[in-house]
């Protein structure tokens, strides 16, 4: 979806300007919503797909004052209200006023985090057909602008680039963020120069590279 989430190449953000020796959190609040999200999203609810489209789906005026967490524990609750897990009286309240429905895998406990953290979500899924394209194909991203999730910057697409590598087969994030199926697919790593991405005035020794799933890609 096109939205405030997706700012590669825009202007007028200002510049970057990386913070020297950065802590870990900036609040004390900060971890306790990492471990929320973590252990909510650990009971099989949704997916990560999921996940990433409610922070991409708050409104514009928010996501772009709120800090990274901020955003992550909003998205997180309204994931919550979204499964019948939490009811706007609770969160008004901001605690339990009912008991919990069971989930779908029971809620880990403090034990249970470091094998869950280890095993991560792996999503690599194996697909029967071949790759369509190559190593060095030259290719051209679809203009595409779902209402939905994808993971193709809007200013990467109707472009034209080659394929750098063939990365593997995995889920579709177009799909599997909206309960769809996971339909893996080829992806592939492809480049474009800075020229074709922003026009002449880039630098002409700029490229960035891509990983595309093979929906997102035609021929030239």
């Amino acid at each position: 979806m096109n939205s405030a989430h997706d700012l590669g190449g825009m202007m007028g953000f200002g510049p970057v300007r990386p913070e020297q020796d950065e802590p870990v959190f900036h609040a004390a609040w900060e971890p306790r919503a990492l471990a929320l999200t973590l252990a909510c999203g650990a009971l099989g609810e949704w997916s990560i797909d999921t996940s990433r489209h409610a922070r991409e789906s708050l409104h514009p005026v928010f996501y772009l004052s709120a800090s990274y967490y901020e955003i992550w524990i909003e998205a997180l609750t309204h994931l919550l209200e979204r499964r019948d897990m939490l009811s706007a009286e609770e969160r008004a309240a901001g605690h339990v006023l009912t008991p919990a429905r069971p989930t779908r895998r029971r809620p880990p406990t403090a034990d249970d985090m470091p094998a869950i953290l280890a095993r991560g979500g792996p999503c690599d899924r194996p697909v029967p057909q071949a790759p369509l394209f190559s190593v060095g194909d030259p290719v051209r991203t679809r203009n595409l602008h779902p209402a939905g999730h994808t993971r193709l910057p809007r200013y990467a697409r109707a472009k034209s680039g080659i394929v750098e590598s063939v990365q593997g087969s995995y889920v579709l994030p177009d799909s599997n963020a909206h309960e769809g199926g996971e339909n893996p697919q080829w992806v592939y790593c492809v480049t474009f120069t800075g020229q074709e991405l922003w026009g002449d005035q880039a630098d002409p020794g700029f490229s960035v590279s891509i990983d595309c799933w093979e929906s997102y890609l035609d021929h030239p």
